[in-house]
């Protein structure tokens, strides 16, 4: 995209990071080999082992941040600004850049970072409180059409073996967590599997969306004291009248088996019965069903979740119990955010939750009878 718009146009580029020692650890590779991969780009640009030219006055300077900050003061009409990772570059730097990089009527600054912590001085910047001409757009190895096969095969490896919060870090753009207040800490992971006729199930849950939230779906298996999630699906603003065929197509065979809704909402399941989904049903609420109802899931020894199943896998890592402001204790009552296959699965599993005991009692009684 830079070596594009400076084709286009005469412009001055900084590319920044916070530590550059020498050329070859900027973006200057990146930016040599964007140029060497289009003839009319190369054919446009002088690239020399420690500058980048274009024919039309272009021009992209490299610095680093850290020990760099007084020349980049020094610098005058820059159009483009481009931090490299991000993520490590301290307010102080941020200061000194940004009143520097934005004298120019069209000037631009695009950080590039994978977030690592919740809170960063890039985090607050742009993306917890983003200026309102900000444009910002997360990007990951799905959104890239020639993403290696080999690289996609360490990143099935990786999805296996990593515990959840680390993977979605390295691979999903997310943040670097490990935290006690995580619902479902410890208790799930991410794995191929193919259910038998002698599984208990299926079981299947739905959660109505609700404007900007998902319509969200989950079909589960019982296996001794593991609970298998093997299929979901889910969008925002799902006509009720759609939801019958999406659900289909997401769920093979989704109208065959009971479904269990939110029983908050009567009409759409009674909507869903005469439209498609015959089968659907509602679930019985009571004080502190959530809570009993995260309780029963967390009583199975393993929460097993197939790799297609990305939206219930996302929630089971963020799903979290409120943290006390003032003094970072965790809370026993739990964030109401990122549950919507959560409930799904809830409702899913819901006449066993009424039973006393764990998730492992509930099944050698049911076997001894």
């Amino acid at each position: 995209m830079a070596a594009i718009w400076g084709y286009a146009e005469p412009l001055r580029v900084l590319a920044t990071r916070e530590f550059q020692v020498a050329i070859k650890e900027s973006f200057h590779a990146e930016l040599k080999a964007a140029i060497a991969s289009e003839p009319w780009l190369e054919a446009h640009y002088d690239v020399g082992v420690d500058y980048l030219r274009g024919r039309n006055g272009t021009e992209f300077i490299f610095r680093g941040l850290r020990h760099g900050v007084n020349t980049i003061k020094s610098l005058a009409k820059i159009d483009l600004t481009i931090v490299e990772e991000a993520e490590d570059v301290p307010e102080t730097s941020w200061l000194a850049l940004e009143a520097t990089v934005f004298r120019q009527p069209k000037s631009e600054l695009w950080p590039i970072w994978n977030p690592r912590l919740d809170g960063s001085p890039v985090d607050l910047r742009f993306r917890k409180s983003p200026p309102p001409n900000a444009l910002i757009a997360e990007l990951n190895w799905q959104d890239n059409p020639f993403f290696p096969s080999g690289l996609d095969t360490l990143r099935v490896r990786e999805q296996q073996r990593l515990d959840p919060n680390t993977y979605a870090h390295v691979w999903e753009g997310a943040y670097l967590t490990n935290s006690d207040s995580q619902v479902f800490a410890g208790k799930w992971k991410v794995e191929e599997f193919e259910p038998t006729e002698y599984w208990d199930g299926p079981y299947q849950g739905g959660d109505f969306g609700f404007s900007q939230d998902p319509t969200a779906a989950v079909r589960c298996y019982v296996v001794d004291d593991i609970l298998y999630i093997s299929h979901e699906a889910g969008k925002a603003q799902l006509e009720l009248d759609d939801t019958p065929a999406f659900l289909n197509i997401g769920i093979p065979g989704f109208a065959q088996h009971v479904t269990r809704w939110d029983s908050a909402r009567p009409e759409s399941i009674s909507h869903l019965r005469r439209h498609g989904l015959p089968r659907s049903d509602s679930v019985e609420k009571w004080k502190g069903s959530v809570e009993d109802g995260v309780a029963f899931l967390r009583s199975f020894r393993k929460i097993i979740v197939h790799p297609r199943c990305t939206g219930i896998a996302q929630e089971l890592r963020l799903y979290s119990y409120k943290v006390d402001r003032l003094t970072g204790d965790i809370r026993p009552d739990i964030v109401d955010a990122w549950n919507h296959y959560i409930d799904a699965l809830r409702y899913a599993v819901a006449p066993m939750i009424k039973r006393p005991g764990s998730a492992a009692m509930f099944l050698k009684k049911r076997h001894r009878t």
